[in-house]
């Protein structure tokens, strides 16, 4: 049965995978991104969230099966948590009701394997309490102590926690809304090739993001995992991180949770 969705981050990375691998499932696909995609809108604002909110309740119709949050940047700046956390809560938040019009509904958002490195706690505790002033003070306090490093994996982490607190709450799980976030490691994306073709930055990357199961992956071979937890056939999975990531997280932590 064909479904609508809106992908954001849709025109690179793993968005454009996810976008592109739904639709020749015969899905319906909104894109949304700073430019190329059907709703143009910067994630990092008040005014572009809004604007992606009324533009894909107009090109939806008001119903939207699954939202896909994949918009995010790896600046060492407070952009970052901008958009990496601020602006993938307000797609969910804002796309909620649309979602909820949904015989199925289902939504997922893109943490990383980086939310499990240590984190600036005061960051990430501005970032859960809604407080985006804060939070841009924070991580602008990080870059000028000379650690701006921690951002984006604070943003990933800060955001995979909000799944955690809200997906088994009224608005989500008693509406039926499944609402989940994946964990990648190290990505082949226009993001990380820079990264990845410095073989000094290869190696903090390898270091830090260590993948013994076939190493780097692409977009191509993340979006099955969005395209099942978002299908109608996820009936109970819920609140979930769940690690893509060539078997870093189990390096780094062991046996260990969170």
């Amino acid at each position: 049965m064909s479904r609508t969705y809106l992908v954001t981050g849709a025109s690179s990375g793993i968005g454009k995978a996810a976008a592109a691998r739904l639709r020749d499932q015969g899905h319906t696909v909104i894109g949304a991104d700073l430019k190329g995609a059907d709703i143009e809108a910067d994630l990092s604002t008040t005014e572009g969230r809004a604007a992606l909110v009324a533009r894909a309740t107009e090109l939806s119709g008001g119903r939207l099966d699954a939202v896909i949050a994949c918009a995010g940047i790896a600046a060492f700046d407070p952009l970052t948590i901008k958009v990496n956390h601020f602006g993938a809560v307000a797609t969910l938040e804002g796309l909620r009701p649309l979602l909820a019009t949904s015989d199925a509904p289902r939504a997922v958002v893109i943490s990383s394997v980086a939310s499990v490195h240590p984190a600036d706690e005061a960051l990430v505790d501005a970032a859960l309490s809604g407080d985006e002033d804060a939070a841009v003070a924070a991580a602008q306090a990080a870059v000028d102590r000379g650690e701006s490093h921690v951002i984006y994996g604070s943003s990933k982490q800060s955001v995979a926690r909000w799944v955690r607190r809200t997906a088994a709450t009224e608005d989500w799980a008693a509406a039926g809304i499944t609402l989940n976030a994946i964990a990648p490691g190290t990505i082949v994306t226009p993001m990380t090739q820079p990264m990845i073709d410095n073989p000094e930055m290869l190696a903090v990357v390898d270091s830090t993001v260590p993948m013994p199961l076939n190493g780097h992956a692409t977009p191509e071979q993340v979006a099955p995992l969005l395209e099942w937890l978002t299908s109608a056939e996820n009936t109970h999975i819920t609140g979930q991180v769940v690690f893509i990531d060539g078997g870093a997280d189990v390096v780094l932590r062991g046996d260990r949770t969170w």
